[in-house]
């Protein structure tokens, strides 16, 4: 796919425009401008240091759960999303990764802005028979919303389950900690600040989301 200066330009825009939440954003969003003025091709994994990728936190009309799927790679229940692989309309890779990933075909954006902005740390894998080296993901994510009442099928070479779980269940069903901790909670934390007075009865602590 040819690369798309246009979009890309686009995207370093609304990176540019983005309010950050804490700290960890503040530092990421940094660093993200960096990798964008350094002119390094950051759209496609031929960067193996480090390269775009979109996330999608998926909640149902209530916002008290969240579609997850079983991540294959990392053993452990995790949001859905997917690598750039040259397109630069992170919007669009985050509504396609989650149709192919979920099987949903209906999803609607609760806001076509970033909600959240992380870089991530990728230990290295065996992909496909081949090493990936460790890496960094340079991730845009999206605030999407679907109905749990739709079908949802997983797709058996990046995931084996897919499932709605309970806001308050994801620091026990993920077996990733830092993620339960600086990711899936801050992303909890946004959405109470989004829906302030709607989710009440969520709480987060130190201990997880309960």
């Amino acid at each position: 796919m040819p690369l798309n200066t246009k979009e890309l330009s686009k995207l370093e825009q609304q990176i540019q425009k983005f309010m950050p939440f804490n700290e960890q954003e503040e530092h990421d969003k940094a660093i993200l401008l960096k990798w964008f003025e350094s002119g390094s091709d950051i759209l496609t994994r031929e960067n193996e240091i480090a390269h775009l990728t979109a996330s999608a936190w998926v909640v149902s009309p209530d916002k008290k759960s969240v579609l997850m799927a079983y991540h294959n790679i990392y053993h452990s229940w995790a949001w859905l999303g997917g690598h750039a692989d040259g397109d630069a309309d992170l919007h669009h890779v985050a509504q396609k990764e989650v149709m192919e990933e979920s099987g949903l075909t209906h999803v609607k954006f609760l806001s076509d802005e970033p909600f959240s902005i992380e870089i991530l740390s990728v230990d290295g894998h065996m992909k496909k028979g081949h090493y990936v080296s460790t890496h960094l993901h340079l991730n845009v994510t999206y605030l999407m919303e679907a109905d749990p009442k739709d079908a949802v099928q997983n797709r058996p070479e990046e995931n084996s389950a897919v499932a709605w779980i309970r806001v308050d269940q994801i620091a026990e069903k993920s077996t990733e900690p830092w993620f339960v901790e600086h990711v899936y909670a801050k992303l909890c934390e946004k959405m109470q600040v989004k829906f302030r007075g709607r989710l009440s009865d969520l709480k987060f602590s130190e201990k997880g989301l309960k």
